[in-house]
Parts: structure tokens; sequence; C-alpha cells
């Protein structure tokens, strides 16, 4: 687009002054010819990379069969992925949608209308928390415990209210005769890279079973591998009666989820939810392939070694530095918390051809790639510790 052309689009994303128009592997190219490091995967979502061969060869095999039919007929795809997901999770049912606010969206439904159909209980309320992140729907950034995003959108739902994370005596004190249900991230990625204390955690989960609440973990930006489990409920031993998913499902295609136990499936009845694009046959051959590329290719694991040895360059090599003030993270979830505003650092790494993204005012987030090769990923790692380094010692002069 020409410099003199006004632009088409609503102006709801602050854009950074790159256009990107080739993608492979852990590489990316701009429209100048510049290669960049890719270090965020489309902030966690292509988690085999730019472009990978199954997932294409799939895709290609699928657009030459079926592109979308209803929901009111069978779907092959999704009864595979389906059993997929539920043979590798704790959940029995699978609902199918196109984003990971409605896979959110459908959660809080699901949460609300088990409480009424089936309890019948009334109870409505669902506890989440500060610094969260659970979409741009109205009822989704409603449970997000972040005010900038509910600027200008008032009046909003009822029925949320939000704990200090990992605070679970503030639990308790908002607990009541209203609530159905507890919804958290194992890791708020947006907040800031924070993962959830292991105890805490435990202490959540006892209190939904006494309570009679379900427990809602949202796993969009820290499921299909990323956290170096399939899922992070996993490294805490727990678990949820609801997972939501999408950002790393598909490789970049667009699919959502919502996985529940057994017991939920009365409260979803032929009627009660849908979604138009909800696991076509494209999306759902999309995510098959790259779930069976994972589980195959042991990605996983990978990802639980490779994010080890990452945040342990990252702590011995910024040990020293001064505007550094924590690392933190799990597997390739990985957040470099600063003294100063990540904007500037993140513009940094830009012109020296790597590719980062904030998470909240000061902190750096790395989310790469489950395959990026080791050389990429030194590279990576070395070009954020230099530009870290350069900022520090500017900031002293």
């Amino acid at each position: 687009m020409g410099n003199d052309q006004q632009s088409a689009l609503f102006p709801t994303y602050a854009r950074y002054p790159i256009t990107m128009i080739k993608g492979e592997g852990s590489r990316l190219w701009d429209d100048t010819g510049k290669a960049y490091i890719d270090l965020m995967s489309g902030i966690a979502v292509t988690n085999l990379g730019h472009a990978p061969q199954a997932v294409k060869e799939r895709l290609v095999a699928q657009l030459d069969e079926l592109w979308h039919v209803s929901n009111l007929f069978h779907i092959p795809n999704q009864e595979k992925l389906a059993q997929l997901l539920t043979e590798h999770s704790c959940t029995d049912a699978v609902f199918f949608c196109s984003t990971g606010a409605e896979a959110n969206e459908a959660a809080i439904k699901l949460a609300r209308r088990y409480a009424s159909k089936v309890q019948g209980s009334g109870r409505y309320e669902i506890i989440t928390f500060e610094k969260s992140f659970h979409g741009r729907t109205l009822a989704t950034l409603t449970a997000t415990g972040q005010d900038k995003v509910k600027e200008g959108f008032h009046p909003l739902p009822d029925g949320f209210v939000y704990a200090p994370y990992n605070d679970f005596a503030a639990v308790q004190q908002l607990v009541s005769d209203k609530t159905c249900a507890i919804m958290l991230e194992m890791v708020q990625g947006e907040g800031g890279v924070t993962p959830a204390d292991p105890a805490f955690i435990q202490q959540l989960a006892q209190l939904c079973r006494e309570q009679d609440l379900l427990l809602i973990v949202d796993e969009i930006q820290t499921g299909v591998g990323r956290t170096g489990k399939l899922f992070a409920y996993e490294h805490y031993g727990i678990e949820p009666d609801i997972i939501t998913l999408a950002k790393g499902l598909g490789s970049g295609f667009p699919i959502g989820a919502m996985l529940g136990k057994a017991k939920l499936t009365e409260a979803f009845s032929a009627g009660s939810h849908g979604s138009t694009f909800g696991g076509t046959p494209i999306a759902t051959a999309a995510a098959i392939a790259t779930i069976e590329t994972i589980l195959n290719e042991g990605l996983v694991k990978r990802a639980e070694e490779i994010g080890l040895y990452a945040i342990d360059t990252l702590k011995q090599r910024l040990a020293d530095n001064p505007i550094v003030k924590e690392v933190r993270g799990k597997g390739l979830l990985i957040g470099i918390e600063c003294t100063q505003p990540a904007g500037e650092l993140i513009s940094a790494l830009q012109e020296a051809g790597v590719l980062v993204i904030p998470a909240g005012p000061n902190v750096i987030r790395l989310a790469p790639s489950l395959t990026i090769p080791q050389a990429d990923l030194d590279a990576g790692l070395d070009a954020v510790c230099q530009v870290l380094a350069q900022k520090a010692a500017a900031a002293v002069q």
C-alpha cells in the first residue's frame, strides 16, 4: 500500500513497521528481503514452525475433498480430532469453534448452563484472576483481569469477580452461593509470563471438589506442547473440568476447542450452543496433522528440554544485567522482566533480526516453535542478551 493511500482497515492493531511475506521453519522474511529468527511464533501459534510439511500435505489432500459442511451433518475429521484430544487429556468430550475467545465463551456458557440445568443451583458467577487474559468478546474481556481491555465497552456482563493470582486466601473470600466456577491460566501469558504456584493450584482443585465448583483451565496459549507438557495443567497433578485450546492447535489455521468432562455433556444438549465454522473439515485436518506430528516426533519432550536450556542460558547470561529483574516461564513460554519498558527493547531486537513480543509493559516474551533448530535458538538468545547488555550500558551513561 502506498504511503499516500489510506488503509481500509480499522486501526485496532498497533502494528510494527514490518510486512512479512514468507515463513519457513523458525525464519520469517519481510518485503525488503530481511530475514528474522522467529521467537514469537505468531504469539504461540506456529508450534511446528512456519508452513510445516505434514500439515501442508494434510491440508492439500483435504482441499481436494471437502472444505465446509454444516455441523448438522457428521464430520469424520471432528470425531478423529476429538478422539486424539480426549485420549491425551483428562477430558471426555470436545466442542469445536474458531478462536480462543470463542472457546472461552463456550466454557463460560457451559459452566453457567451446567449450574442451571444439571445442578439446579442457578449459580452463575466465575472467579478469575488479576492480570489474566481470556479474550475479546464481551464475556471474555469481562473475565479478563485487566482494565485496559474493558475501556469503552461498559456496561459489561455481570458474573465475574477477580482475585490476585497465586493468592488462595483471596479466592476463598470470593466464593459465595453465586459461584459456579474458577477460571485461570496455568501460566499467565499476557499478564507477564507468570507461572502458577503448585500449592496454589492444588488448593484450588481441592476447593472446587469441596464446593462442587467447575475448574476451567484456559490453555489457549499454553496448550499443545508449549510448556513441556501437552497441556500445562499436567505440570500440577490436577484434572480440570474444562480446558480451552486454540493458538497452537492448527499451526496457524483458525481453530479453537473446548474440552470437558463427561458429566458436562448433559448441559450442552442439542441446540444449546453452536458455531458455523467450528470444526470444519479443513480446520480439523490441520489440527489432526499438528497434534499427530507433535506426538509422533516427541516435540513435547523437546519443548521441555530446550525450554529448560533457554531459561538457564538466559538466567546465567542476564544475572548481572541491571535492567533485568527476573527470567521465568515453563517450557518454551519464557518471560524476561525488565526495569524499563519492553517496547524499545523489542524494536532493537527487530533491528537485529529477532522477533519477540511483550507480555505487559516491562516483560519480553519468548515463544519459539517447538521445532526451532538449536542454532537458531542460540542465535536468538545471543541477540536478546546482547541487546539487553547494550541497553543496560546506555542506561548508566
